[in-house]
């Protein structure tokens, strides 16, 4: 399946959206719940399949299940434009950071990607599972044993994921390591490896305060990273509601209704 070819503006500085502009029976494809306004003529439709009208309801159901998988919703949203002339819609991140714009052409035609990245795609463009086959990737990765697999048909296309603070992208040369926080990494190349490894010390293990492993990249290829993962911003927002409850805090008060029901 041909991947549409589509023209976008992201806007914003710390809560970003992406603006694309559809031209007569283009469409792009959003992860459910992100869709912030869509002008007249363009029509929203659900599928199970990000496939279009191919595929069996089996086949369907299969690829919906490992959408779920890796993260996102049963469901994938389509936004068509059915009119005659060029409109636009929008898609919001869904919590304080920056949308990356990524076209997989630049990339080998496929990138993989930690779970709830994606924000949306031109239609042919598609989420798969990208299976980690070291067991110690599996079992102490941070994000799980699977990470999704951005891919086309076409191997190309223009894709938008959204990670949290600030974006760092490091081209990592053949054999170069780079070890990273696990919440911190947002996607690479698929030439780029990845382990994971324990840290070292157990002085480190109990007061270091990074947990017990990182993630080890191995280039070439290029790594996104993310200043601010959104696990970690909840956990600082949960310790403060917790410091400040009953307090007189907007949290504390929150805190205090929930407890009272």
């Amino acid at each position: 399946m041909a991947t549409d070819i589509i023209d976008y503006k992201i806007i914003g500085n710390d809560m970003q959206a992406v603006i694309i502009t559809l031209d007569p029976q283009e469409a792009v494809v959003a992860e459910a719940g992100a869709m912030m306004y869509i002008d007249p003529d363009v029509e929203m439709a659900t599928s199970l399949s990000m496939k279009g009208g191919g595929g069996g309801v089996f086949g369907k159901l299969f690829e919906a299940g490992k959408r779920m998988v890796t993260g996102e919703s049963f469901f994938i949203t389509y936004f068509a434009n059915q009119g005659s002339v060029r409109r636009d819609c929008a898609f919001a991140a869904p919590y304080p950071g920056h949308v990356i714009p990524i076209e997989l052409a630049d990339h080998g035609g496929e990138l993989t990607c930690q779970k709830d990245s994606f924000l949306c795609a031109a239609r042919g463009i598609e989420i798969g599972i990208a299976f980690q086959k070291k067991l110690g990737v599996g079992l102490f990765g941070g994000e799980g044993f699977i990470l999704q697999k951005l891919s086309s048909e076409s191997g190309d296309g223009q894709a938008f994921l959204h990670a949290g603070g600030t974006i760092i992208e490091r081209e990592l040369a053949p054999g170069e390591q780079l070890r990273v926080d696990t919440g911190c990494l947002v996607a690479f190349e698929k030439t780029v490896g990845y382990d994971i490894q324990f840290v070292k010390g157990i002085k480190n293990k109990l007061f270091g305060g990074e947990g017990l492993f990182y993630a080890v990249m191995t280039g070439p290829g290029k790594v996104w990273l993310q200043t601010l993962p959104f696990s970690r911003f909840a956990d600082r927002v949960i310790v403060a509601s917790r410091t400040n409850k009953g307090e007189g805090s907007v949290l504390g008060g929150v805190f205090d209704m929930i407890d009272g029901s």
